[in-house]
């Protein structure tokens, strides 16, 4: 149990409120005479029929523990200073003993499955994709540190009439040697080509609807080109999920439950839920429109094949959360999907969630594959380990291993970049931003943890010392603060599937610490070295978890 649910626990028995809101409520005051934790009585007010001055001042009498110095009731507050020696002595030594398991929650959750990335085929990957790809990621690793075992689903989109248009473009325009040199550029070219063309000529958007009408027959020629065209895409986004260090448990994408979609509807006529409406068959909802389930021509649509893969999902995985990392433009899709499964009777649905987030803009406009307004992540990936490199030449050249690291620092810039973010916020595609190596960036951080280590080397740091002998003031004790919040950030960051609350928490921790390294000699030959380098070792194995739960790397050298 760490500090914090203690003084919640003691704070719930001199109350009449669950932990949950005592938890909300609870606070880190800005500056230090305020106290460590501050805990407001203003909502109690209403209910306890009393003045917030009063409750406050009631309650600090009544709340003492060993953990506790003193209690100071300012205004509606009661502001809780520590015992820095006892709770500094807790932390760390929790830290020491727990390594990368701190502020794990080891009871079993079950299984979330989370449906990331998803990218077209024969389209780049551009930096649009980049988003879903790493917020679904690091939810994935932080809902495994909360006690979930996570599930990453790559919903290829690997169908529609897309491929009947890139077929057409192809045996018109396409020339196989040039694809084969260069699969995703030459496919793009075609894909633009093509609607440029239809622009012109709209019987090709006809003829385009006659090839994938062909493919869905299983005709020989289109199957063998959209097959093709499917395993050249693939390896190309698997070197972008290389880099990324990014793996799936199923690249099972929209083709895979062609064969799944009559079940669903002969479902929806069993349960008499379909209606038919101008043509068409569809579930109507309660504050939604009708969710379209078939066409009037008979074909199914995106609802359809997503329930298949829903109810899939379930009979493989058994989930007990089953998220969809997927664009805030989606969410009536979403709200219409899990309607129609509760309408099936699913109760399972309930443990269902859409994870929207904002656009990545270009020039304050979403970027679009059609008009060939896209910026490749590939490139931008490129260029920010260039970068990394000539960093890395210039201040430390014979640094060991440098490729690996100008990786490793590279793709930490553009992944942190991304997740320091709320994840709904629009972020601006700034190449410039993404690689600044100072400020609040994953190369900071990274670097961070780097200096760290090398103290550790430097003082020939090799077992934890009773960190005791120190003492706690305004420079040393806001580290323990602040990694005594390692656990409530996880939690926090798994409730609101949010990625960037571990962000902003690494970022307060890389300052904490940069200003001690600032203020103190940490390698100065005294009794207190080695427990210094013991607080410099717990930060060490908070910021490279931290890190790792974003899905970035933490090199111990830079």
């Amino acid at each position: 149990m760490n500090i914090k649910q203690e003084i919640t626990i003691l704070l719930e028995t001199s109350l009449d409120l669950p932990k949950e809101t005592i938890e909300q409520l609870l606070e880190n005051p800005k500056f230090a005479h305020l106290g460590d934790l501050a805990f407001p009585c203003f909502t109690l007010a209403k209910t306890m029929q009393k003045a917030p001055q009063l409750i406050a001042e009631d309650l600090g009498k009544k709340i003492d523990s060993p953990l506790i110095d003193h209690v100071e009731v300012v205004g509606g507050y009661v502001n809780i200073f520590l015992n820095k020696k006892l709770v500094a002595s807790k932390v760390i030594q929790e830290i020491l003993e727990q390594k990368e398991h701190y502020g794990d929650f080891p009871q079993d959750k079950g299984v979330m499955t989370i449906d990331l990335s998803s990218p077209n085929i024969a389209k780049p990957f551009s930096m649009g994709h980049l988003r879903s790809t790493v917020i679904g990621n690091a939810i994935g690793h932080i809902a495994e540190k909360n006690g979930y075992t996570p599930i990453r689903i790559n919903h290829l989109g690997d169908w529609g009439t897309q491929f009947g248009k890139l077929i057409v473009a192809y045996k018109r325009w396409g020339k196989e040697e040039e694809v084969k040199k260069n699969p995703i550029k030459e496919l793009l070219k075609l894909y633009v080509l093509f609607h440029e063309k239809a622009e012109e000529d709209p019987s090709l958007n006809e003829e385009g609807r006659k090839w994938f009408n062909y493919l869905e027959q299983g005709n020989e020629e289109a199957t063998k080109l959209w097959k093709w065209f499917r395993t050249e895409s693939l390896e190309e986004f698997n070197k972008i999920y290389q880099l990324l260090g990014i793996s799936f448990d199923s690249n099972d994408g929209e083709a895979f439950f062609n064969d799944k979609m009559e079940a669903v509807v002969d479902i929806l006529k069993e349960k008499q839920l379909l209606v038919e409406s101008e043509g068409a068959q569809v579930v109507e909802l309660e504050g939604f429109p009708p969710c379209l389930i078939k066409k009037s021509d008979g074909a199914t649509l995106y609802a359809t094949r997503d329930l298949a893969a829903a109810i899939y999902r379930q009979e493989n995985y058994h989930f007990a959360e089953s998220l969809y990392v997927v664009g805030n433009e989606q969410t009536l899709h979403f709200k219409q999907l899990f309607q129609v499964l509760e309408k099936m009777g699913y109760d399972w649905a309930k443990g269902m969630a859409h994870i929207p987030f904002g656009m990545m803009l270009k020039d304050g406009k979403k970027m679009s594959t059609r008009k060939g307004k896209i910026v490749l992540l590939e490139k931008v990936l490129e260029a920010a380990i260039e970068l990394a490199e000539k960093n890395i030449e210039e201040k430390n050249p014979s640094l060991e291993s440098k490729e690996e690291v100008a990786k490793q620092v590279g793709t930490g810039a553009i992944i942190f970049h991304d997740l320091k973010h709320y994840r709904l916020t629009d972020i601006e595609f700034s190449i410039e931003d993404m690689l600044k190596f100072e400020g609040e960036t994953g190369p900071y951080i990274q670097y961070t943890h780097a200096r760290a280590c090398s103290l550790l080397k430097k003082g020939q740091f090799t077992n934890p010392a009773n960190i005791d002998a120190l003492q706690w003031d305004h420079v040393s004790f806001p580290i323990v603060k602040i990694l005594m919040d390692f656990p409530t950030s996880v939690e926090k960051a798994i409730m609101n599937y949010d990625p960037s609350e571990i962000a902003k928490y690494v970022i307060d921790l890389a300052k904490v610490f940069n200003k001690y390294y600032a203020y103190i000699q940490i390698l100065e030959e005294n009794d207190e070295k080695q427990a210094r380098l013991s607080l410099v070792y717990a930060v060490t194995l908070v910021l490279k978890e931290g890190l790792r739960l974003l899905g970035i790397s933490a090199p111990e050298a830079m």
